[in-house]
């Protein structure tokens, strides 16, 4: 039976993942596969790869320069976040990904973006991460504040618009149990979205206006049947002990690390259960 880790985005939020991770890579904590949304796929990728730190390490480095996430590069490139810098340079050159380990790694590993024209999550699994970073770019790629990416045919943008949590694709997919890293406390229902800007920006795309409308109860029936998954044993879930002020274009670098030790912390208070859940299937 496989075990499967699912990891929630959340924009800046993500920092929390990055701080469980971590933990997970310091305690040698392995997955059969790995699927990741928006900044958990960024973050995922370098849990894959075993490069503990790297993505605190370069959010403190490089947040508040203008070609990684800023208005400047919105108005310059069309895109809030920089599409050279972020997915070129720092991976490439600045800060560099370890393509090699990823490639070797023995974890199967998923983004998850969303199809314009269909108006439906697409899972695609990433196997080379440097010929296949336009995947990682589409899953991060915020409405209204991006480019739609194209890739091989299909336009995509960010994957938590239509599945942010998906665990049950996950289970459907093989990993039966599953691991799951949300950036949301516990209690958190989340509320319909202004779809008038929507609807004129994306009149192209009906399909993924009508997702942007039902996302809300998509969110929050996941959220319920992850509810029963944990019940049933078939699913561990790591939260944030308390909400996460970070702002999603958080610039603090003090409430980035603090949002990031919080992650840690939580995912040290649930070590112990963890493990023994895992070792109930033979994981560790």
């Amino acid at each position: 039976m496989k075990t499967g880790l699912v990891l929630e985005g959340g924009a800046m939020r993500g920092i929390y993942t990055a701080g469980v991770l971590d933990v997970f890579l310091e305690n040698q904590i392995h997955f059969d596969g790995v699927i990741g949304v928006s900044a958990g796929a960024l973050h995922g990728c370098s849990f894959v790869s075993g490069q503990k730190g790297r993505s605190i390490r370069y959010y403190k480095k490089y947040r508040n320069d203008k070609h990684f996430m800023s208005l400047w590069s919105l108005v310059h490139t069309g895109e809030v976040v920089g599409k050279q810098f972020c997915y070129h340079e720092i991976p490439e050159r600045l800060d560099p990904y370890d393509y090699e380990a990823f490639f070797k790694s023995d974890t199967a590993f998923y983004a998850v973006c969303t199809n314009l024209e269909t108006g439906k999550a697409e899972y695609i699994r990433i196997t080379d991460m440097l010929n296949q970073v336009d995947v990682m770019r589409a899953s991060a790629s915020m409405p209204y504040v991006s480019r739609i990416v194209d890739w091989e045919g299909r336009k995509l943008l960010d994957g938590g618009c239509t599945d942010s949590i998906p665990v049950s694709q996950f289970q459907r997919m093989g990993y039966k149990r599953n691991v799951v890293v949300l950036t949301r406390e516990e209690g958190f229902v989340k509320e319909p979205e202004m779809v008038k800007l929507a609807e004129i920006y994306y009149h192209r795309y009906p399909r993924f206006v009508d997702a942007l409308k039902n996302r809300h109860k998509v969110y929050n029936q996941t959220l319920e049947d992850i509810r029963a998954m944990e019940k049933s044993g078939e699913a561990f879930v790591i939260r944030p002990s308390r909400r996460l002020t970070v702002g999603r274009m958080e610039s603090d670098l003090e409430k980035i690390q603090e949002v990031y030790e919080l992650g840690k912390k939580d995912a040290k208070r649930n070590l112990s259960a963890l493990k023994a859940w895992m070792q109930q299937e033979g994981q560790i």
